[in-house]
């Protein structure tokens, strides 16, 4: 009763400020700060599945060591964490971080990190364990069968109805052959071939189905991002062209197969070397909304994009900063056509992590405040998930040269 008055609310305030020429008034969040069960650690990541909703990220237990933990949401709070893997060889990325999802009508779970592959800066694997129970963890397998001792990550999975998780990442099989890329190098394509757009499915025994290359040439290290219309999945990432345009593109697969990209925004961003700020997307239904960060003419700006057929096409993008976003964005839908997008913002001595409802019409309420967190790489991507009628946002926070996973539950 409580989310149908909620929701009722928004859209009522929303029809009748459709008359207007002005921007709609969204009520800002009442914020309570999360007790987080996360001692020293980053990379933090949300999945809410059809019941439940898990937070994960990396422990840093030593210097040597980290640990994949996961805790779940129950009766507003979050559990003490259980520990799904651990390694002294991990590759830990402050913008490449592991992700936890569960199998829909299932307690199967599934979950993904980077390990060292050999002794190349980038050089690692996506490795990904599975649980019949969220509790035992059973051995690693790599979703990528070259061999090649290359880049393979920034890991997007999603749920399918067929009982398969569907994973998508970024693969560097061919960047490799002509000459070892160097740390300083890395982004800017001086030697081998292009970092690939893969995907495949998996099962509950870890069997592969449906491996695809869906573009054979991208951005090297921005973040993938996948969701589910009811036509089918949709991929946003940022492309590459031979001229070093780095655009968001999207592919689609309807029917079993899979779309040429398509180019979102048109921003016509140049730049030699991978920016580390990828897309975020959610689905309701046929309703798509899609989020990035670009320099379009030269302007450091954060957009957000609607598309009401499934991804086949996107309206004009609205952007939605406050004039100095650090980007990394992440969006979810709250309602049917109303959008909660989360960003970072620099404050010159701090970021603000921001939020801003849009509606998919472009009426968009005022921008609030989160919270405060570094300005440096260290503090991460803040991650947006709806949990029934509120949202859960996860991120990391930085005191010096320690970090910690924070949350917040954001209720309207």
């Amino acid at each position: 009763m409580k989310r149908l008055i909620l929701l009722s609310t928004l859209w009522l305030f929303l029809f009748s400020a459709c008359s207007t020429d002005k921007a709609i008034e969204f009520h800002a969040p009442t914020i309570q700060t999360l007790s987080t069960p996360c001692e020293k650690g980053g990379a933090p990541n949300l999945f809410v599945g059809e019941d439940k909703a898990y937070l994960s990220w990396v422990e840093y237990l030593n210097d040597t060591t980290d640990a994949l933990m996961v805790s779940e949401w129950i009766d507003d709070a979050w559990t003490s964490p259980r520990e799904i893997a651990s390694g002294t060889d991990w590759f830990v990325n402050w913008a490449d971080f592991p992700s936890v999802v569960k199998y829909k009508g299932a307690d199967d779970m599934a979950a993904h990190w980077l390990q060292k592959s050999a002794g190349g800066t980038y050089d690692y694997d996506v490795r990904i364990a599975q649980s019949k129970d969220g509790k035992e963890w059973g051995p690693s397998f790599i979703p990528h069968r070259d061999s090649i001792a290359a880049e393979h990550g920034f890991v997007s999975m999603l749920p399918l109805e067929n009982g398969r998780i569907f994973a998508t990442w970024l693969d560097g099989r061919n960047t490799k052959g002509h000459g070892e890329e160097t740390a300083e190098e890395h982004g800017h394509g001086h030697h081998g071939g292009a970092m690939t757009l893969r995907s495949a499915e998996f099962d509950k025994d870890g069997k592969l189905h449906d491996e695809k290359e869906l573009d054979h040439k991208v951005c090297d290290c921005c973040q993938t991002t996948a969701t589910q219309t009811d036509d089918g999945v949709i991929v946003a990432y940022r492309d590459r062209s031979d001229d070093e345009i780095r655009d968001i593109s999207v592919v689609l697969r309807k029917d079993g197969l899979w779309t040429q990209p398509q180019t979102i925004g048109n921003d016509r961003w140049k730049i030699a070397g991978c920016p580390v700020n990828g897309p975020s997307l959610d689905a309701l239904g046929q309703d798509v909304a899609l989020g990035w960060y670009t320099l379009k003419n030269d302007a450091p700006s954060v957009y957000i994009a609607f598309s009401g057929n499934g991804g086949v096409s996107f309206d004009e993008g609205f952007r939605i900063d406050e004039g100095q976003p650090l980007g990394r964005v992440d969006v979810a839908f709250m309602a049917e056509g109303i959008a909660l997008v989360v960003w970072m913002e620099d404050k010159t001595d701090h970021a603000a992590i921001m939020g801003q409802w849009m509606d998919k019409r472009g009426k968009q309420g005022a921008a609030f405040l989160i919270a405060k967190t570094s300005n440096s790489r260290a503090s991460g991507f803040p991650i947006l998930k709806k949990w029934k009628d509120k949202a859960l946002v996860a991120w990391t926070a930085v005191d010096n040269d320690n970090t910690k996973v924070e949350s917040a539950l954001l209720e309207f």
